[in-house]
């Protein structure tokens, strides 16, 4: 019954755990994804102290302590969250906190052993051999940390090519793999500086296995429910700064960077629209505030060109690219969607602000000349979002559809909607 009762416990451990980090996680666009971090780390002295010291029975024989079981498995699987929400980048750094503190506390015990101690009660020295033994433990488990995310990371990003889109089996087979090498590893650090028996190793690794699942669970409802993942590449990199190059999105947002323009207007392109707006809207809406999304179009663009020709048309395709980004805030995003329709995201912009925005983009173009005997004109659909649980996608198709009615109604003309989950939606028109 013992057995049963430490069983049940390890369990709600490991929920209130992941409750409290992915709560702090899920709140890190007001808080900061510090707080997170700092909850993290403060764990990490309890942890490593458990795994060397506090050992409990299992059903069937196994022991395993909650420290390492619990924490250390909770805590990789929540730094593989991090890396799949996030990125690479930003999982290193509580790494590498990590393993510089626990460096530090080492040095500094060192030092300390010099000072002149005064004794107020007999039996309250300290223990230096603890803070020792303590302080190897701890910086052998962070430099296995280092090892357990970069092979973590591999994995679930490999295992896309065998499971496809599914999380909780990937989270699963990447973390039961990596927890497996890390048992060996840290198992051979406990037993050189604690003299750990076999049964720590065996016990560890079946309550490991078991946390995994628990944690791959959770970790899958969390990203089904309240953070889909956007979709990731599919190809590994090849590795020589580790963090840096399993940055999958910084490597392909720096090519983006040099080559994701578009060569005529200088806007962005639909390539970047696809990744970099996307993400934006959905990092908006996640962090629930307002997003505007503007879909412009040039007024009988294709008649212009068979009257003056297509390089008169790339002039005014410039000219009118030129007068949107000239326009538009130094925080807005503009990009070529095709042919002669351009599309502005505007995070942290309202409906009412969006369409006064775009009515000047209107009002600009129309009164500026392109060298002919004839001046465009265009029309915008605008979408708001200042609810939860809405895409770009969704956003897209009520913009396309007020392009529609700007363009039915007669042209040079701005149409506005709020999209607002089970409201009416407010549809506003500014024209010439």
């Amino acid at each position: 019954m013992t057995e049963v009762n430490n069983l049940l416990l390890l369990a709600g451990d490991a929920l209130l755990y992941f409750a409290v980090l992915a709560g702090l996680f899920r709140a890190r666009h007001r808080l900061g994804i510090g707080a997170f971090f700092c909850a993290l780390g403060v764990m990490h002295f309890i942890e490593t102290y458990l795994a060397s010291a506090f050992y409990i029975a299992l059903p069937a024989g196994v022991v395993t302590s909650p420290g390492s079981s619990v924490l250390f498995t909770g805590k990789l699987m929540m730094l593989l969250l991090v890396y799949i929400r996030e990125d690479a980048k930003v999982v290193r750094q509580p790494i590498y906190g990590l393993l510089i503190g626990n460096l530090l506390m080492v040095a500094l015990a060192a030092v300390m052993r010099h000072h002149e101690l005064v004794t107020f009660a007999a039996g309250r020295a300290p223990d230096f051999g603890f803070l020792d033994q303590m302080g190897a433990l701890m910086v052998w488990g962070t430099a296995v940390l280092f090892f357990d995310c970069i092979l973590i990371i591999l994995l679930y990003e490999r295992s896309r090519a065998w499971l496809g889109d599914k999380v909780f089996l990937r989270l699963a087979l990447s973390g039961a793999a990596v927890l497996s090498f890390d048992q060996l590893a840290f198992y051979a650090g406990l037993h050189v500086l604690t003299g750990a028996p076999a049964s720590v190793l065996v016990g560890g690794w079946i309550a490991k296995m078991g946390a995994v699942a628990i944690y791959s669970v959770l970790v899958g409802a969390y990203l089904f429910w309240l953070e889909r993942p956007a979709g990731r590449h599919a190809a590994a990199p090849r590795i020589s700064d580790v963090f840096d190059l399993l940055t999958y999105r910084e490597r392909y947002e720096d090519l983006l960077a040099r080559t994701g323009r578009d060569a005529l207007t200088g806007a962005l392109d639909r390539g970047r629209l696809e990744t970099e707006g996307r993400r934006a809207i959905a990092d908006a809406v996640d962090a629930g505030r307002p997003v505007s999304l503007l879909l412009i179009d040039i007024d009988h663009f294709k008649s212009f060109n068979d009257r003056f020709g297509h390089a008169a048309g790339d002039a005014v395709l410039k000219q009118i690219a030129r007068e949107i980004m000239a326009t538009v805030r130094a925080t807005d995003m503009v990009f070529r969607f095709g042919g002669e329709e351009f599309v502005v995201i505007c995070e942290g912009l309202a409906a009412g602000p969006a369409l006064s925005l775009g009515e000047r983009i209107r009002r600009e173009i129309a009164m500026t000349g392109d060298g002919t005997s004839s001046h465009v004109t265009v029309s915008v659909g605008i979408a708001t979002c200042s609810e939860r649980d809405f895409s770009y996608d969704a956003l897209f198709q009520v913009a396309d559809r007020r392009l529609y009615q700007a363009k039915a109604a007669g042209r040079n003309r701005v149409v506005g909607d709020l999209l607002a989950p089970g409201s009416a939606s407010v549809r506003l028109a500014h024209s010439s």
